[in-house]
């Protein structure tokens, strides 16, 4: 064949398979009828916007179906976008798309949330006009504990829910639930937990000498259970042995120190506040002084969703990411505190909440601190951050075997596009997905995961 014979002419002279499994050109171009099912499938709403241009651009170039289906098979998509590219401006259509206004395919939402501060954001946009701002009609519903929350959000009674960072990825790996691709484009909040323990262990302030406490946490696949098992294993004890540990939904904790059921929680505000306001225990410390900046809560959406529904997920998560932002602004605490503290809402005294968002509050020990990154909210979802979550899961046995770390956090955690709604809405993202954590004074590096688990001298996995 010559060089400027035409592959995709019927009329041009037989061609020879370009991958060596077909016994002609024709073979291979019609086995590449497969190509949209063995396609990576984008991960999230700008690379799947990206491939809409690029593949939109390449039917223009080409003609019909067939011949873009054959120049793909070609080169492979990401060279065919590089080819075009040098003689299409296909940035400038991406940009364009994006800037496109994006037709919203369901207005009347349903969004489950558990009535704590980590939720302020998700909470805060309805009462506050954020969700009808961005073209929705949000109904945000309080739920009693988060096996319900993630079982409404799977039966697609919710369209979207507020969950713990780790849930995603739980549910995405089948840890507690059978395996459903699930995401989680923006976190909630970060730091905004405590250890609460009750009035009788305010001279037992050493974790050593908690062995056989009873301790709350809101969930298995939490950050509280992850960082109180942190805790108690840096002082020597065995979370599984030494102490017992139980999850409690978060408006139970109170009654239950009350009660005398357990001896302290790691639980989210305002139930750390709550217990200090009506007396019965006292704050030991700020889940920040373990890790400051951890993620806690986050908003959480299927796969299928976004898929089904890319305008309106697009919609949702501009209105969440500009809610988070509001609420992360001090300026704004007082007012966010009076829209989210009502019965419909938290349910809560009013002072009670503004003392968790404001960080000036009483300790339960005599003492008013004043911590104004007590709780704070950021939306960005960091890969590395989705990584030592994983790390954690398997050391305490909740996964086994081989993971690809990198990748399960990027399926999951969709830092792209947070970062396209954050610019979108004039906020700076960060250039990367990954940084350096420190927790409890050792350095977490994502880029070595099972070298870091291997360190822990107690753990399961």
């Amino acid at each position: 064949m010559g060089v400027f014979d035409d592959p995709f002419d019927p009329k041009a002279r037989p061609w020879s398979c370009p991958c060596g499994r077909h016994a002609s050109f024709a073979a291979h171009a019609a086995a590449l009828a497969c190509e949209t099912v063995t396609d990576p499938e984008p991960r999230g709403a700008e690379a799947l916007a990206d491939r809409i241009v690029e593949t939109a651009v390449t039917r223009a170039v080409f003609g019909t179906e067939a011949r873009r289906r054959a120049f793909v098979g070609l080169v492979g998509r990401a060279a065919a976008a590089a080819a075009l590219g040098a003689v299409f401006p296909l940035g400038r259509a991406k940009e364009a798309f994006a800037e496109t206004p994006r037709r919203i395919e369901k207005r009347d939402l349903k969004v489950g949330f558990i009535p704590i501060t980590c939720a302020t954001p998700i909470i805060m946009a309805h009462p506050m006009g954020f969700y009808a701002r961005h073209g929705l009609n949000v109904e945000v519903i309080r739920t009693a504990g988060w096996a319900v929350i993630r079982d409404r959000a799977i039966n697609r009674e919710y369209d979207a829910a507020h969950m713990l960072s780790p849930m995603p990825l739980a549910i995405t790996l089948g840890a507690g639930s059978a395996p459903i691709p699930w995401t989680m484009p923006a976190v909630e909040n970060i730091n905004g937990q405590a250890i609460t323990l009750a009035m009788r262990h305010r001279d037992r302030r050493d974790p050593k000498d908690w062995r056989g406490f009873r301790f709350a946490v809101p969930f298995d696949f939490s950050m509280h259970n992850y960082l109180l098992r942190y805790y108690v294993a840096e002082a020597g004890l065995d979370p599984d042995r030494d102490i017992q540990i139980r999850a409690v939904p978060p408006p139970e904790m109170v009654a239950n120190l009350r009660a005398d059921n357990i001896d302290g929680f790691l639980g989210p505000d305002p139930f750390n506040q709550r217990a200090v306001y009506d007396g019965v225990g006292f704050i030991h410390l700020l889940t920040k002084d373990l890790w400051d900046g951890h993620p806690c809560c986050a908003f959480a959406i299927s796969r299928e969703m976004i898929r089904e529904a890319p305008g309106t997920y697009h919609a949702l998560l501009r209105a969440i990411v500009e809610a988070t932002a509001y609420s992360s602004n001090p300026a704004n605490r007082r007012e966010v505190a009076a829209a989210i503290a009502p019965q419909n809402y938290l349910n809560q005294p009013q002072t009670v909440v503004e003392q968790v968002l404001t960080g000036s509050f009483a300790d339960g020990l005599g003492r008013v601190q004043r911590v104004p990154n007590r709780i704070d909210f950021d939306p960005f979802p960091w890969h590395s951050m989705a990584i030592w979550i994983l790390t954690q899961m398997k050391r305490w046995g909740q996964i086994r075997g081989d993971i690809d770390y990198a990748q399960i956090a990027e399926q999951v955690f969709l830092a792209t596009d947070t970062a396209q709604a954050m610019r979108e809405l004039g906020l700076s993202p960060p250039a990367t997905a990954k940084r350096t954590h420190v927790i409890m004074g050792r350095a977490f590096d994502p880029a070595d995961p099972e070298g870091y688990l291997a360190s822990f001298a107690i753990r399961r996995g």
